[in-house]
């Protein structure tokens, strides 16, 4: 089985496919842009999230504490 043939993928996992580090992943999940799935203490990413994210355009993945000065 290859990292594209899961159907959850770990926090680290999702970040390498996406070409984002592990804080910015973090910010998207917060941010509920990305669907989890919490299975004890492990976070997993579906896939199908990280498939949507990838194909849409994005201006910038962390905002928050941004100002509109």
């Amino acid at each position: 089985m290859t990292i594209t043939d899961k159907l959850l993928y770990t926090k680290r996992e999702a970040a390498q496919l996406l070409s984002i580090s592990l804080r910015s992943l973090d910010y998207l999940i917060v941010s509920q842009q990305l669907a989890t799935r919490r299975i004890g203490r492990r976070v997993l990413v579906h896939r199908d999230s990280v498939e949507q994210f990838a194909r849409t355009d994005h201006v910038s993945i962390h905002t928050a504490g941004t100002t509109g000065t």
